[in-house]
């Protein structure tokens, strides 16, 4: 009688804790379909140009350069910060979201006040898309005045 008791309670423990795997693997699977599905219905941030060489200017000279996006996803698109490498490179960028098929602007101001030699600013876009986190650059070269 204790055998069966035994085993009654071993068959009945193999059962908890193979259901108890099933439930995880079933969560997981809606969890990675949830996040496929997420992933699949963002917005894209593609650049016409994605680096800028201003070339050979003096020394307080202010370039300026408007790098244009298209939203080629699905969904969207909102950059929600802009930041440059350093405290001489301003950026501006579009506030509103840019629907699918539609244009956003970054414009970028870099100013040569102190900055003689080879330059390269990176400006750094953070936004809702698939491809969140993107940059844009500024090259050249500063002549001393």
């Amino acid at each position: 009688m204790n055998i069966l008791k035994v085993s009654l309670m071993g068959l009945a423990f193999a059962t908890l804790i193979s259901c108890g795997n099933s439930t995880k693997s079933d969560a997981e699977t809606t969890s990675t379909e949830a996040t496929e599905n997420t992933n699949a219905t963002k917005g894209k941030v593609e650049f016409e140009e994605t680096v800028f060489d201003f070339g050979q200017i003096k020394e307080g000279e202010v370039v300026e350069r408007t790098y244009v996006f298209t939203n080629t996803g699905e969904a969207p698109v909102i950059l929600s910060q802009v930041s440059a490498s350093c405290g001489c490179t301003t950026p501006s960028y579009t506030q509103t979201p840019v629907l699918p098929g539609k244009t956003g602007e970054i414009k970028v101001s870099f100013d040569s006040n102190g900055q003689a030699g080879k330059q390269q600013k990176i400006v750094t876009v953070v936004s809702n898309a698939e491809n969140g986190v993107t940059t844009v650059q500024l090259r050249g070269e500063v002549s001393p005045k």
